[in-house]
């Protein structure tokens, strides 16, 4: 209570969350220890999926008198490297009450509070609620459900791509066909005028013959009468 009081008190309890994710959400920085089975069950949970997660391990002791700092020092690592990153994942495979007591430390909550990319927490217990939990971004209960968080994420943003390339087929569609339509009317057009063209040059010629009918018969006409 002390924890949560004084995070209000500093105004930093809704910073994290209230970070917008980035679309998609693929670039993943881990805190975690590497032979952690939760580590192990979000890393094949994500290799299952589609798509090309960058996973970034920052390794950190998970429980024990130095993991407080041990996690704020990846914490800070991860900050130096921020533009690389698009999310933050924090996991922890179970653990007594007491190890779990480790995420209500005052200083990790402000760290994850302030801390500049959105966080995820998968810290492994289902009855209980830490306080980086609470501060973090999105608060799932194990490992294993963070990682099927972050692919449907993704399959949320596929879903939105998958739309959008199916509008812009019929888009793509119906200009053909009004292009189509368009090629058809302006051949009809140019046939009709053609034909109209053509038939004006025709009564031309005929205007033509029959006043050169008419000349050559005055010319004949005339010779005629001079030779008689």
């Amino acid at each position: 209570r002390e924890t949560i009081q004084q995070l209000q008190a500093d105004g930093v309890w809704d910073m994290n969350r209230e970070l917008e994710l980035a679309t998609p959400t693929l670039r993943i920085a881990i805190i975690s220890s590497a032979t952690a089975a939760g580590f192990q069950d979000f890393s094949q949970e994500i290799a299952r999926s589609p798509y090309r997660f960058k996973l970034t391990l920052f390794e950190s002791l998970m429980q024990g008198d130095a993991a407080e700092h041990s996690v704020v020092a990846a914490l800070d690592a991860i900050a130096m490297r921020e533009e690389e990153f698009d999310a933050v994942v924090i996991i922890r495979g179970g653990g007594s009450i007491s190890d779990l007591a480790l995420f209500d430390s005052y200083l990790i909550a402000t760290h994850v509070a302030q801390f500049p990319l959105p966080i995820f927490s998968g810290i492994g217990h289902d009855k209980d609620i830490s306080v980086v939990d609470m501060v973090a971004h999105t608060a799932l209960k194990t490992p294993t459900a963070v990682a099927t968080k972050l692919v449907e994420m993704a399959d949320y943003e596929m879903n939105i791509i998958d739309s959008f390339a199916s509008d812009i087929a019929a888009m793509v569609d119906n200009r053909l066909y009004q292009e189509d339509m368009r090629i058809y009317q302006l051949g009809t057009d140019i046939e009709r005028r053609a034909t109209a063209h053509i038939n004006d040059c025709h009564k031309h010629i005929e205007l033509i013959q029959s006043a050169l009918q008419s000349r050559l018969e005055l010319i004949f006409s005339t010779e005629e009468q001079r030779l008689s």
